[in-house]
């Protein structure tokens, strides 16, 4: 699948370069190359400069890109500078969590609001987003033409969920829920598998403890 004409995978490192430009220092230099991007990232120098050429054309040699015209080009490929409505199914507390979070503007994205089955949720946050009747959601999607969705619902809910959201019109989803989403084609599926993330993490950690230090090993 790709988007924009690049492939998904790309799509998904170009906010790593946006984030470290953005995080450049005041007095960081007003160029910067692939080559320094490859080095600071730990990545691949080839793999980063074919990534920036697909969304600029304003790289030149042994000069680089200027960092300020290349955080715009990436903004703008991103969607950064345009909000996109959202709408959020499941408000129990990580659906909440990401209803109350205010950062998420500063990406383009503006969560309507959230949907749960169990209507004791029903109401406002702190922050004051909506969390309205699941029964709500086919009215609110239409007339808002609301195009991503994020789930945040039980495992065994998620798929049910995600056919709802696709019947009524989203192209997009964001799922926290750890299954795989079973979607046609044009549909974009971005799965965050904290589970799997933890499991990573853990593994990384008990290898690093099991590794003797060198004052150990004389």
């Amino acid at each position: 699948m790709s988007y924009h004409g690049i492939s998904i995978a790309i799509l998904q490192r170009l906010p790593t370069y946006l984030g470290y430009l953005k995080a450049l220092p005041p007095n960081a230099s007003d160029n910067i190359s692939a080559t320094a991007i490859a080095a600071a990232l730990n990545m691949g120098e080839v793999q980063v400069r074919k990534d920036l050429a697909s969304v600029s054309s304003a790289g030149k040699p042994k000069i680089g890109y200027v960092a300020a015209d290349l955080i715009d080009e990436l903004e703008e490929f991103l969607g950064y500078n345009d909000i996109n409505d959202a709408v959020l199914v499941g408000a129990g507390r990580l659906g909440k969590a990401l209803l109350e979070y205010k950062g998420f503007s500063g990406y383009g994205l503006n969560i309507l609001a959230g949907f749960d089955v169990d209507e004791s949720v029903v109401g406002k946050t702190d922050s004051g987003k909506p969390i309205f009747p699941l029964s709500r959601f086919e009215n609110l999607c239409k007339r808002m033409k609301v195009k991503i969705g994020i789930i945040t619902v039980p495992t065994s809910e998620a798929q049910a969920v995600c056919n709802l959201m696709i019947k009524n019109g989203i192209l997009a989803i964001w799922n926290f829920a750890p299954t795989h989403l079973d979607v046609p084609e044009n549909i974009l599926v971005r799965s965050e598998n904290m589970a799997a993330s933890l499991a990573m993490l853990s593994s990384h950690l008990a290898k690093q403890l099991l590794i003797p230090k060198v004052s150990e090993l004389k």
